[in-house]
């Protein structure tokens, strides 16, 4: 379990914010992993930059207008979405990501510019759709409100980015003329099928009593590990004796990224910490484990499912892939386009420094050195 891997194949809302690659023109990503349970507390919401700052425009063209506002306050979500995560930005690249944002949100505008009718409506939709999903996935809304706080994040904000993102992609579409068919899917699953296979996968619950604090991360004293682990031993009874697992994982369980959905997960080797892995692997089916320890603390584990490795199915990643080879059509032709719409446009950025230099770090524009774009069979 854990090593910042906890929550396998669920979303975080940094994997789900940086405009979902629109910005960047690829397509919506498969779902990357959450950090481990209860270890990071949600930052402080500070005055936004747009509360302090003189609001002058920093670039503007026709159909583009972008305010220093508009700037500091994608730049303070970028920190707070990294900092979710336990990282931070390089502060050597923080003008590299300032001219990435101001880049992307001049991209924004004017795709949104050229958006029809038909294509707002499309990606109203879509992001509904989008939200829908995340909060399946994640198991609550609860869970996603979570998240969002961590990330200094709203619903309507949340819902606008996918908008705006799911606007360009469509506007793209029909501009660049990307027609990805079903018959271009499937040769693409065929041709690919190591992209497709599934690892052998444990659905399994656990109830998480913490040894450290989730704030500072200090271990606990003696005495109050004592007590945690007679708190879980007396669990590991009830749970044995034949009370309902989930529901004492919903009431007792520290891990904050799987309570809500009764402490389940469902991983395959390698995404857990050592300790968590074996002992669930070594389970029985409906099996609970004696108490395990961890760098988190004390857990107990019970064994739902095995999952056999196999090849996944064509039509459950029928759209993933499609919306992949959508993002590598797009990726192809859209500099040239991008810098066509843009010349037309006559956007000026009036700050000097914001002005794109070459960038010798290889950073991508507007984007952390976090985590990477999957291939259209990732999970």
């Amino acid at each position: 379990m854990l090593e910042s891997k906890i929550v396998f194949m669920k979303p975080t809302i940094l994997s789900l914010v940086l405009l979902l690659g629109a910005l960047t023109f690829i397509p919506w990503r498969a779902l990357a992993q959450a950090p481990a349970p209860a270890t990071t507390a949600a930052p402080a919401t500070p005055a936004k930059p747009s509360d302090l700052f003189p609001d002058a425009v920093v670039a503007k063209g026709k159909d583009v207008e972008i305010k220093r506002s508009q700037l500091e306050d994608e730049l303070m979500h970028l920190k707070a979405r990294v900092a979710a995560q336990g990282q931070k930005l390089n502060p050597d690249q923080m003008l590299l990501y300032e001219q990435g944002i101001l880049e992307d949100l001049i991209r924004i505008q004017l795709l949104r510019a050229r958006a029809a009718d038909d294509d707002k409506a499309a990606a109203k939709k879509m992001a509904a759709k989008k939200m829908a999903d995340t909060i399946t996935e994640l198991g609550s809304e609860e869970a996603l409100d979570r998240q969002l706080k961590a990330a200094d994040l709203t619903r309507p904000e949340l819902l606008g980015k996918w908008t705006d993102a799911a606007t360009a992609e469509n506007v793209l579409k029909r501009e660049l003329n990307i027609n990805v068919t079903d018959e271009d899917v499937k040769k693409f699953y065929d041709d690919n099928p190591s992209k497709f296979e599934q690892p052998e996968m444990v659905r399994a619950s656990h109830i998480l009593l913490m040894t450290k604090d989730p704030k500072t991360k200090a271990e606990l004293s003696k005495e109050a590990k004592e007590a945690k682990h007679k708190q879980i031993d007396d669990l590991l009874k009830r749970a044995r004796s034949g009370e309902d697992f989930a529901k004492l994982a919903r009431e007792f369980s520290e891990d904050p990224g799987s309570k809500d959905s009764g402490g389940e997960y469902t991983f395959p080797r390698g995404q857990m910490v050592p300790e968590f892995e074996t002992a669930a692997f070594s389970l029985k089916t409906n099996q609970i484990s004696d108490i395990v320890t961890t760098q988190y603390g004390y857990h107990i584990i019970k064994l739902s499912e095995k999952i056999p490795a196999k090849k996944v199915e064509l039509a459950k990643v029928a759209d993933r892939v499609k919306q992949s080879l959508v993002g590598q059509a797009i990726q192809k032709d859209f500099p040239a386009y991008y810098a066509r719409i843009k010349k037309g446009a006559g956007v000026q950025i009036l700050d000097e420094k914001l002005k794109p230099k070459e960038n010798p770090a290889g950073l991508p524009p507007g984007r952390p050195p976090v985590g990477s774009n999957p291939s259209p069979g990732a999970k």
